[in-house]
């Protein structure tokens, strides 16, 4: 990445800020991203191919403030995080469904950095990630200092670490597997294509696109926006001719010409 381009993805996400390869600037380039970058799959919907090429990313994430999902979001990430001179490894990841079985090799995209004498697992493209990277070492309960109503750890068997979460009051979830392999953004082409094409696929046969907030998170589904607050939520419907005024004004992005809600 140029460092035209870097600043300009930093700008994309608010981000002016130390650019030394520190713990203290992954964790707040981690928040900002979260906060700045919807996690979204329009593109599916509108009838958009979703090309895993950096270019493209670039061209989609910070030139058309868009957002996107797990390979787009962490994939191009990872490209900032090594243009500042963090150590970055790609990693596939096997989210786990409703019913506790995990999916299929490369369904999911996270990212390893290193920096410090430490590994942290960073992810700003997975809806219940942690707002700060998660230290891997550690097997005890982590949180940021937002969003405490979450809170995640890491654990490990036979070479298959486990990220998981839970809410406030909730049960510990399983959210995926994921082993330390290095992958290359190539690897996940094939999943990609599955994810935005196969019928049993979540993301062809549900819309989405949410926000982290920061006391919460913002949604918009195909006729629903939710907002969630501190353990609080609202929720109301949206008519298909008010859906791209509530896409424009709260996630920032413009529908294209002639496309209504998806």
């Amino acid at each position: 990445m140029t460092p035209d381009r870097v600043d300009r993805y930093l700008a994309r996400i608010g981000y002016d800020g130390s650019r030394d390869p520190t713990l203290e600037t992954l964790r707040t380039l981690h928040l900002a991203h979260l906060y700045s970058v919807p996690f979204e799959n329009l593109d599916i919907h509108w009838g958009q191919r979703i090309v895993l090429d950096e270019d493209v990313l670039f061209r989609k994430i910070v030139e058309a403030r868009r957002g996107g999902f797990c390979y787009e979001l962490n994939g191009l990430f990872a490209v900032l995080l090594s243009a500042l001179g963090f150590d970055v490894t790609m990693l596939s990841a096997r989210v786990v469904n409703s019913e506790d079985v995990p999916g299929p090799e490369f369904e999911h995209m996270a990212l390893l950095v290193a920096v410090e004498g430490a590994h942290w697992l960073a992810d700003v493209g997975f809806g219940e990630s942690s707002r700060w990277p998660l230290d891997l070492a550690a097997r005890r309960e982590q949180a940021s200092e937002v969003n405490l109503d979450h809170v995640y750890r890491i654990g490990e068997s036979n070479g298959v670490m486990t990220m998981s979460h839970r809410s406030s009051g909730g049960e510990w979830r399983r959210g995926y597997l994921f082993t330390l392999v290095a992958r290359e953004l190539a690897d996940y082409e094939p999943m990609c294509v599955v994810q935005q094409t196969s019928p049993d696929s979540h993301f062809v046969r549900h819309t989405v696109c949410s926000l982290a907030t920061s006391d919460g998170r913002k949604s918009l589904s195909a006729d629903r926006f939710i907002v969630t607050r501190s353990g609080g939520r609202t929720e109301r419907e949206v008519s298909p001719t008010d859906w791209n005024r509530v896409l424009l004004q709260e996630f920032g992005i413009e529908a294209p010409a002639g496309h209504p809600r998806p």
